[in-house]
C-alpha cells in the first residue's frame, strides 16, 4: 500500500527454476513494487513471497545473495568508470571480476573497450549492459530485471534478450519485466498484469489462443475519423488503433461483415479494407482490461 493506493491486489504465482518469466503490463501496474518485495527492498502489507526457499523477509540476506537485480532506472555511480563500478559490486559480495568473468563475458566483453570511460557518459545500451553485468558478478541464481530495455534503441534491445537467451541456458532463473508487448513472445511464460491484479498467467501462444471473439484489422483513407465511426458503431465490443490500422472486435462472436461494411460506407469511407487476423499479446491484453473494468462497475 501507498497510502490508500494497492499497488498489488491478492497477487499469486509460482515460478519455475530456470525458466524465464515475463510480467507483461503498463507504468503503475505494480511490477516495480513487485520486484523491490522480491528482492526484500520492500515490505509487502500483507501476505508472503520465497525465492528458492528464502523468504523474502526474515531470509533477506540470503535473498540479497542469491538474486541479481537491475532496477528501471540506472543506479550505478555515474562518476566511477566502467570497471571501477564493476570492481565495486564484485567487492561487495566477496568475489572479482577474474573469478565470475566466464559468466558475465557475453555482457561485458561488448563494453569492455571502454571500460575506463565514466558509467554516467554511457549510452543507453552500454549503460543497460553495464548495470547486468554487475547484477550478475556474484553468480545469482534468480536475474531479476526491472523494465530492462525501456529507453534503448531497437538494435539494443534486441541484443538484450539475445544476452538473456544465453544467461537462461546456463541454468539461471529470469523474472523480467516490460511495457513492451513485443517481449511477450521471448518468454516462456508471462504474467498480465494491470492495476496491481494478475489478469492472465501463460506461455504467450496460450495467452493468445484464449482470445475467444474474430479479430479484425480495419483500414481505410482516414484512419482517425474510422476509429471515431468504429467507436460509436452499436455492434462494436473494442476499436482500437494499431499501426496503420484499427484492431476491431464486434459484440457477437460471428460478426455480420456486410452490415459493418456498408455503416462504413456510408460514414464516408474511401479504400477501406476489412480482414480477419490473428490476435496478439496486446489484444489479448486489452481484452481483459476491458472484462475488468466491467466486472469493477458491475
Amino acid at each position: 500500500m501507498y497510502g490508500e493506493v494497492r499497488a498489488l491486489d491478492n497477487v499469486s504465482f509460482e515460478i519455475s527454476e530456470g525458466e524465464l518469466f515475463g510480467f507483461i503490463g503498463p507504468d503503475g501496474a505494480g511490477k516495480s513494487s513487485l520486484f523491490r518485495i522480491l528482492t526484500s527492498l520492500l515490505l509487502a502489507t500483507s501476505g508472503k513471497a520465497t525465492l528458492c526457499g528464502f523468504d523474502t523477509e526474515k531470509d533477506f540476506k540470503n535473498i540479497r545473495n542469491i538474486t541479481g537485480y537491475m532496477p528501471g532506472r540506472f543506479s550505478l555511480y555515474s562518476d566511477l568508470s566502467v570497471e571501477e563500478n564493476l570492481e565495486f559490486f564484485a567487492t561487495v559480495f566477496g568475489t572479482s571480476i577474474k573469478e565470475n568473468y566466464d559468466l558475465i563475458h557475453d555482457v561485458y566483453c561488448q563494453i569492455e573497450p571502454f571500460k575506463t570511460r565514466l558509467a554516467g557518459k554511457l549510452s543507453g545500451g552500454m549503460k543497460q549492459k553495464l548495470a547486468l553485468s554487475c547484477a550478475l558478478i556474484h553468480k545469482p541464481r534468480v536475474l531479476i530485471l526491472d523494465e530492462p530495455t525501456t529507453g534503448v534503441d531497437a538494435v539494443s534491445r534486441k541484443e538484450f534478450w539475445e544476452l538473456l537467451k544465453g544467461l537462461k541456458s546456463k541454468g539461471i532463473t529470469i523474472i523480467v519485466s516490460t511495457p513492451y508487448m513485443d517481449e511477450a513472445q521471448l518468454c516462456d511464460r508471462v504474467a498480465l498484469i494491470q492495476h496491481g491484479k494478475i489478469l492472465a498467467i501463460d506461455k504467450p501462444s496460450e495467452i493468445t489462443k484464449s482470445y475467444e471473439r474474430q479479430l479484425f484489422g480495419i483500414s481505410s483513407e482516414n484512419i482517425h475519423k474510422l476509429l471515431v465511426d468504429l467507436r460509436v458503431y452499436p455492434g462494436v465490443l473494442h476499436a482500437y488503433a494499431f499501426g496503420q490500422t484499427i484492431h476491431y472486435t464486434g459484440k457477437d462472436t460471428t460478426e455480420n461483415l456486410d452490415n459493418l461494411w456498408s455503416y462504413l460506407k456510408e460514414c464516408g469511407h474511401a479504400r477501406l479494407e476489412i480482414n480477419p487476423i490473428e490476435p496478439g499479446i496486446e489484444d489479448v491484453f486489452i481484452d481483459l482490461m476491458q472484462n475488468e473494468k466491467l466486472s469493477v462497475e458491475q
